[in-house]
């Protein structure tokens, strides 16, 4: 396997990825309660029950157990996803190493325009009190959704838009408290509708104090130091809600909606720097069935996104940071042609950033990006093939900054075109056993700030600085592995590997400015590889049920153009979990053990080995036509002390925002 991995990765630059070995397909996905007739939206365009990529699906019940108030904390564990944790309140996923403009998310499939790939201390504007779903695809072949995806595409899904008819009315309601942060939280949605109409209307709001930590803090939050063991300033509140309605006919739906999350929050590397995030995202979409001739379907998603976040400096608005633009995704969906399906598609991005204040170390620019897109499936005896591609015009425009005058001196346009292609297969060794595995070249166009900036960024305690000379990041990567599933027993291990020959990354240098050392974006080449698994076991049947399940994954990342380790990877990490099961009782007690990352490069800090230990019950109630699911969750069972190897902070701040310590969630859930 390691001398096929070695051929792949020096393959020459414009070769077509072919797939030979074979990894997860979604049917292996780690969040038990999907079945294996779940259709994965994000992975199959064609909306099949399987694909070949590796994917994790968190419905509402895993949803409700595992929630957090960030997306990236929500997702960290899953196999080959951690967190770029900025404390409580600023998490992105990170998927296989690999985090910002290279991690896609999406909301209903569509880009979710903000400013969280910026700067780690930007928070996703998504909460999971309001979600339905979430799809996370690792590895690159989910191209459909741009060189963004390299990494992984996640995928946050609601029903905002109904595409389905709703008979009468339902909804949900849920409370929930926490210990560990003081939290206090408050969800609910209401639809209704018949053969012809639907309505959705939710909202939700989150409160929360500074997180319990095991060891004692300074805080400085009014000019006086104190000590608590407490995260200083990283309290939070955050709210939105959204109204949407469809209409249906027989052969399609129309359906729009407008949703808006407000989030006061504290910076946790600065004890007096607090931010304030609003955004309002107007939506479209549609889709027509049943066409005559080869087009078989038609569907299209329009959204507007308007998005800014203040950030105060002791109550004085310091920085303001907006991004406001337009996606447009049209998916045509073909009738068979020589045993093949497909969809072809067409996607148009615009935005505009702006940053005006004190830290504003990007240019205020203009990003415009057309896309076409293929994704076919062919159908055999034996499994399946995938195969896409996509190509992309992209233009980057500095367009200066009327403040600052070092912006104005590199005002200039920049033009990429990136193509990428991917294949796939899955293999069918037996009724229990499947081979699968995916290929892919794929280029990405460097981002507005790794072409301009140039400021201050104390999120990295660092003066950045872009690189206008920058070209495609280009990788060629592989996943390969293997699954077995009989009844309730399943077993996924999974290879990857991905060779980039013009990784951009924010280097170190030995330049000062400003009293804070000079980082420059570079193209350098790069190297990820590892592995994942997953796996349960049922250990015992009777009238209860008690499974054990497992996890294991590890990434190395290394900077070929020194020799030296990329920073912020997560370490080897092994967990499993007791799942007992009862009627409508539910219980888990599990353990998940990171070991210490001393792998690091010059510069960075390396982290110690620990284990965190997590519990939980759950009950289900019926009330006539009202169901109470009633969930309590213990975290950090020992308190454990513990610092993220893929957190900024642990090289930037260390000792200000280790993981958060022992913590009591109890809530409910109501539907009806």
């Amino acid at each position: 396997m390691q001398f096929f991995f070695k051929a792949w990765a020096r393959a020459p630059k414009m070769a077509v990825a072919v797939a030979v070995g074979l990894s997860v397909c979604s049917a292996g996905a780690s969040a038990q309660n999907v079945s294996d007739a779940e259709i994965f939206i994000t992975g199959n365009p064609l909306g099949r029950d399987q694909t070949a990529l590796p994917v994790n699906v968190l419905g509402r019940a895993e949803l409700l157990e595992r929630g957090q108030s960030t997306l990236g904390e929500t997702l960290n564990g899953l196999p080959g996803v951690s967190s770029t944790y900025f404390g409580p309140n600023a998490s992105r996923p990170v998927i296989r190493g690999l985090d910002g403009d290279r991690i896609r998310v999406l909301n209903n499939s569509a880009s979710s325009l903000d400013a969280s790939a910026l700067s780690y201390d930007h928070a996703v504007p998504l909460d999971v009190l309001s979600t339905e779903r979430i799809e996370v695809l690792r590895g690159p072949a989910a191209l459909q959704y741009g060189g963004s995806a390299v990494g992984g595409v996640v995928n946050v899904i609601d029903n905002r838009i109904p595409r389905a008819a709703v008979s009468g009315v339902l909804g949900k309601a849920q409370l929930q408290a926490g210990t560990g942060n003081d939290e206090r939280s408050v969800a609910g949605l209401v639809e209704a509708g018949n053969e012809r109409f639907a309505l959705h209307l939710d909202g939700f709001d989150r409160r929360t104090g500074d997180v319990r930590v095991p060891v004692s803090l300074a805080c400085d939050k009014t000019g006086e130091t104190r000590f608590a063991q407490r995260i200083c300033n990283s309290a939070s509140q955050s709210r939105g809600g959204a109204l949407g309605a469809s209409t249906f006919w027989a052969d399609g739906y129309l359906g729009a909606s407008v949703n808006t999350y407000q989030s006061d929050y504290g910076t946790v590397a600065e004890d007096q720097v607090t931010i304030g995030m609003k955004t309002t995202r107007y939506a479209l979409e549609g889709q027509v069935r049943r066409l005559p001739g080869w087009v078989e379907s038609v569907k299209a998603r329009l959204s507007h996104t308007d998005y800014q976040h203040t950030e105060f400096d002791n109550g004085a608005s310091a920085t303001l940071f907006a991004n406001k633009g337009q996606d447009l995704r049209i998916e045509a969906r073909h009738r068979a042609l020589g045993g093949w399906q497909g969809v072809l598609g067409v996607q148009t991005e615009s935005s505009r950033f702006s940053a005006i204040g004190d830290e504003a170390f990007a240019p205020f620019s203009r990003t415009r990006s057309q896309a076409l897109f293929v994704h076919e499936e062919l159908r055999t005896s034996w499994g399946q093939l995938n195969a896409g591609a996509r190509w992309e015009s992209v233009r980057v425009e500095s367009l200066g900054n009327p403040e600052l005058e070092r912006f104005n001196e590199g005002i200039g346009i920049q033009k990429f075109s990136p193509f990428s292609v991917a294949t796939g297969a899955v293999y069918k060794l037996s009724p229990t056993w499947r081979m699968t595995g995916n290929a892919a070249m794929t280029q990405r166009a460097p981002k507005d700030y790794e072409l301009f900036a140039n400021g201050p960024h104390l999120a990295t305690h660092a003066w950045e600085i872009g690189n206008k000379a920058l070209g495609l990041e280009k990788s060629n990567s592989l996943d390969t592995g293997l699954e077995w599933r009989s009844g309730p027993n399943r077993l996924n291990v999974t290879a990857f590997l991905s060779q980039f020959a013009n990784y951009i990354g924010l280097m170190n240098s030995p330049d000062t400015q400003d009293d804070l050392p000079v980082q420059r974006y570079q193209g350098v080449k790069a190297q990820f590889q590892g592995m994942e698994a997953s796996g349960r076991q049922r250990l015992w049947q009777s009238t209860a049920t008690l499974d054990l399940d497992w996890r294991a994954d590890t990434v190395r990342a290394t900077n070929e153009s020194t020799g030296e380790a990329l920073p912020r990877i997560t370490p080897m990490r092994i967990g499993a979990t007791l799942v007992y099961g009862q009627g409508p009782w539910n219980a888990k007690l599990g353990a998940d053990w990171h070991a210490a990352q001393k792998r690091v490069p010059e510069g960075s800090v390396a982290t110690g080995a620990y284990t965190l230990v997590n519990a939980s019950v759950s009950y289900r109630q019926k009330l006539d036509a009202t169901v109470l699911n009633w969930f309590a969750r213990l975290d950090n069972l020992t308190d454990q002390l513990a610092y993220s190897a893929s957190s900024i902070l642990t090289s930037t701040a260390f000792g200000k925002s280790p993981l958060p310590g022992r913590s009591f969630k109890l809530g409910v859930q109501a539907s009806f």
